[in-house]
């Protein structure tokens, strides 16, 4: 059972990656956050780790990765978080001074301490590390949180899976994806199954077609290396666009809590068709192969547009397209459901298909583009739309402020509920969905920077085109 919000044992938290780009960006922020808003246990240590120990005090350089990246930071509270942190360094060879430094931890919070082991780190390094934990003691009775990608393809999954099952334990184990954490991704369950209007009409009978876009202005940004090695079908279509889709598409489950929703998920996976090469446009951004890192004559894909087909009595015959990729023309992440026309009756409808627009960026909207009467005297329609913004923050009510994504994901591993964390059933099902794509990949075709992607992407929505164009 999770703990409880306000009953949090105190914790050690062992970060891999510490010195990493994400670590900065997110694991400190959000652990901060989480100690700003009195939601962190009352005692706890982190204990930043990697294979070098970083230049100077740690503490100090975590300090100043705050201030750089959160707004109004109280002083008192950063000071305080940050007295709690160390490092040791560690590797896949030999993480005895680390397991030596956690027990020393555990022993000064008492014999009722956690322990949470968050691994950023490489694919490569994973299975590694993971056997490494198992093998010093410091994953026993531990929560182990893995970052994406879970392997690089099917083989590699399964022997991660394998590794995971033999040192922790698929209850042990919190498979990021911080999509998941997104308050407005999780008001897709809210949307679907709390509104009358919605429900019924969510499906084939009415619902013609789904997008889920996820473009990035944003090229690779000196990541060529993680980038040749994964690409964005790897990096984006088995993880997070994947696990959106399934929130579009699962049954209603029996409840919301980790094992009936991922229990949905799941089988809206094992419905999800295996890819075809001739539903894939795969993309380069121009000017690629000269970022550091990357091969001159790679053939990794910067972009990705899928159709993808769900064989279920819900949604057979309802194409989703699936689009994501590097330099485009705007950042975006925008769900679209396009309803299918109803029998003429008014000569002058508007053409095209009534739409629901979800956005899922840091300002949350739902908009409903409908048809509806035109001003005057003859009975003409014309193109409406009505937005309806989300809940945001409330000043006064600190107990319902959004939550950042991984700062809610941080806090729900540290509770130890696992309802927005990928089950390895999941993993594997979607490994298999994109195996063929992998094996005979289309090829790449290059799209200029700024724009939305290769042609043949375009033509792949066919005449309803893309609702982001």
């Amino acid at each position: 059972m999770p703990d409880s919000p306000t009953a949090l044992p105190p914790h050690v938290v062992v970060l891999f990656g510490a010195t990493g780009d994400l670590a900065r960006r997110k694991l400190f922020p959000g652990l901060y956050r989480l100690a700003a808003a009195g939601r962190l246990p009352a005692d706890y240590r982190v204990i930043g780790s990697g294979r070098h120990a970083p230049e100077g005090d740690f503490a100090q350089q975590v300090l100043d990765g705050l201030r750089d990246t959160v707004d109004e930071l109280d002083a008192d509270v950063a000071d305080a978080f940050v007295s709690r942190i160390t490092f040791q360094t560690s590797d896949a060879d030999d993480g005895s001074a680390l397991a030596a430094a956690v027990r020393d931890a555990e022993s000064e919070l008492g014999d009722d301490a956690r322990r949470l082991v968050y691994l950023s780190v490489p694919p490569a390094a994973m299975e590694p590390m993971i056997r490494m934990l198992g093998a010093e003691g410091i994953a026993d009775d531990a929560r182990i949180v893995v970052e994406k990608p879970f392997g690089t393809d099917l083989e590699s999954s399964r022997s991660l899976q394998a590794t995971l099952d033999d040192v922790a334990g698929e209850d042990a184990v919190f498979r990021i994806d911080h999509f998941l954490g997104k308050e407005a991704v999780q008001n897709v369950l809210a949307l679907r199954f709390a509104n009358g209007l919605l429900e019924p009409s969510w499906n084939a009978e009415h619902v013609c077609a789904v997008q889920i876009d996820v473009p990035e202005e944003l090229t690779i940004e000196g990541r060529g290396s993680f980038y040749e090695a994964t690409g964005a079908l790897r990096d984006m279509v088995s993880t997070h666009l994947s696990q959106v889709l399934g929130f579009l598409a699962m049954e209603r489950p029996d409840g919301i809590d980790a094992d009936h929703l991922r229990d949905a998920k799941a089988a809206v996976f094992e419905a999800v068709q295996p890819l075809s090469p001739g539903d894939v446009v795969r993309g380069q951004y121009e000017g690629y192969t000269d970022e550091d890192g990357v091969d001159a004559d790679s053939t990794t894909e910067t972009f990705v547009a899928v159709r993808v087909h769900v064989d279920t009595d819900r949604w057979r015959g309802v194409p989703f397209l699936l689009r994501t990729g590097k330099a485009m023309a705007a950042t975006r992440r925008t769900v679209t459901l396009f309803f299918r026309a109803p029998e003429p009756l008014f000569e002058s409808r508007e053409d095209g298909d009534d739409r629901l627009v979800l956005e899922l960026g840091e300002v949350p909207e739902v908009t409903a583009s409908l048809n509806v009467k035109r001003p005057g005297p003859t009975f003409e329609l014309e193109r409406a739309a009505a937005t309806l913004t989300l809940p945001d923050a409330d000043d006064e009510d600190a107990e319902h402020r959004p939550l950042e994504a991984y700062e809610r994901l941080l806090l729900d591993v540290m509770q130890g509920d696992q309802m927005l964390f990928t089950r390895g059933d999941e993993v594997d099902r979607l490994w298999q969905v994109i195996t063929p794509v992998l094996e005979d990949p289309p090829p790449v075709q290059t799209y200029a920077k700024g724009s939305w992607g290769p042609q043949a992407a375009l033509d792949l929505a066919g005449e309803r085109g893309w609702h982001l164009r």
